[in-house]
C-alpha cells in the first residue's frame, strides 16, 4: 500500500512476510515468525493451536531495530492475530520504549473491498499524500466497475458455485473480502459469507454444495507451494465426484501474492477471478503467472 502510494523510499522496515513489490524484499525485517511454515498445512495448524493454547506469541517484533529506526508511523494490522503480529504487541512496544513515544500506530482491519479502499485513503492521510491516495482509489474503483458492469446482469444459474480454499487441512473456505470478489467476478461463494472471517468447514458441506469451480489458494503460500499442498486433496473422499473435477475447473492460485493480502493487489485478484469464473466474458484478461489448472479440461 505504501509503495503503491509512491512512498517506497520512506519505508524503513517491513514485516517478515512483505515481499511485494520487489523493493520491499531488501528492507530490514521488523518482525519474525515462530511458526515453521515449511511444514504441511495440518502441521502448521497444530503449531498455531499449541502456541495459542500456551499463551505464547506466534510472531515477535524486532525491538532493537525499531528502537534504532524510531519511525514516525507504524502501519500494522488488527485483522488476524494468526496471520501477523498482534496490534496489542505493537502498542505495548510503542508505550514501553522511550524512543517510540512519538510514533503513531495506524492499525488496518479490513473485511471487505470497500474497507481496503478506505484503508488506502487512511494511509494517504496519515502520510501526507491524500490526493495521491484519492487518485489511486479512483483508478481501482474504475477497474472494479469495469468488471461489475459486465457481471451484474448475470442470472443465478449463470454464476458457478465456487469453493475457494484458504487452508487445506483443516479445510477453511476463504472469507473476509474473497466472497465479495467472487460475486463481483461472476461467481457464487456459497460456503463463505462476505465480510466474515474464514471458518472451518467439512468436506460433507462441500459435497452438498458441489462446487462447479474450486480455487486452491492457501494463505501465505506461493504458487509452487500451493501445487505441493494441493496434492493431498486427491485423498479427500469423493474428490473426483465434484462437478469442478469432472469439468476440469480446479485451479491453484498464488494466494500469497494475490487473494490473501488486503492491499492494492486485490484488484488484480478480482481480475484473475473474473478470468477464471467467466472466461468467455473476460477472455481479454491475462494473469497467467499467478495460477495453474490442477486438472485437465474434458
Amino acid at each position: 500500500m505504501l509503495f503503491a502510494l509512491g512512498l517506497g523510499e520512506q519505508v524503513l522496515a517491513v514485516s517478515h512476510e512483505c515481499d511485494w513489490p520487489v523493493g520491499a524484499r531488501h528492507l530490514p525485517r521488523a518482525t519474525h515468525s515462530r511458526i515453521d511454515s515449511s511444514q504441511p498445512s495440518d502441521a502448521i495448524d497444530a503449531q498455531v493451536k499449541q502456541l495459542v493454547a500456551g499463551g505464547e506469541q506466534l510472531y515477535e517484533l524486532n525491538e532493537p531495530l525499531l528502537r534504532q529506526l524510531q519511525p514516525d508511523l507504524i502501519v500494522t494490522q488488527a485483522q488476524c492475530d494468526v496471520c501477523a503480529i498482534r496490534l496489542a504487541d505493537v502498542l505495548k512496544l510503542r508505550d514501553d520504549c522511550p524512543e517510540l513515544r512519538a510514533t503513531r500506530v495506524l492499525p488496518l482491519n479490513p473485511l471487505s473491498l470497500a474497507d481496503v479502499l478506505a484503508d488506502i485513503a487512511r494511509v494517504g492521510e496519515a502520510t501526507g499524500v491524500p490526493s495521491r491516495a484519492a487518485d489511486l482509489v479512483a483508478g481501482y474503483r474504475a477497474r472494479i466497475d469495469s468488471i461489475a458492469s459486465r457481471t451484474n446482469s448475470l442470472a443465478a444459474r449463470q454464476r458457478p458455485r465456487v469453493l475457494c480454499i484458504e487452508w487445506v487441512a483443516p479445510l477453511m473456505p476463504a472469507g473476509n473480502w474473497t466472497p465479495e470478489l467472487i460475486h463481483l467476478a461472476g461467481g457464487d461463494s456459497g460456503l463463505a459469507i462476505a465480510g466474515q472471517h474464514s471458518r472451518y468447514a467439512t468436506w460433507a458441506e462441500v459435497a452438498a454444495f458441489d462446487p462447479q469451480v474450486i480455487l486452491v489458494a492457501p494463505c501465505g503460500f506461493n504458487l509452487p507451494r500451493t501445487l505441493i499442498e494441493a496434492e493431498q486433496l486427491h485423498q479427500v473422499p469423493g474428490w473426483q465426484n465434484f462437478t469442478a473435477l469432472r469439468t476440469g475447473r480446479v485451479f491453484a492460485i498464488d494466494g500469497n501474492g494475490l487473494l490473501n493480502r488486503s492491499g492494492p493487489r486485490l484488484i488484480e485478484s478480482l481480475e484473475l477471478l473474473a478470468q477464471l469464473l467467466q472466461p468467455e466474458m473476460f477472455a481479454d484478461f491475462g494473469l497467467r503467472s499467478y495460477w495453474q489448472p490442477l486438472v485437465s479440461a474434458p
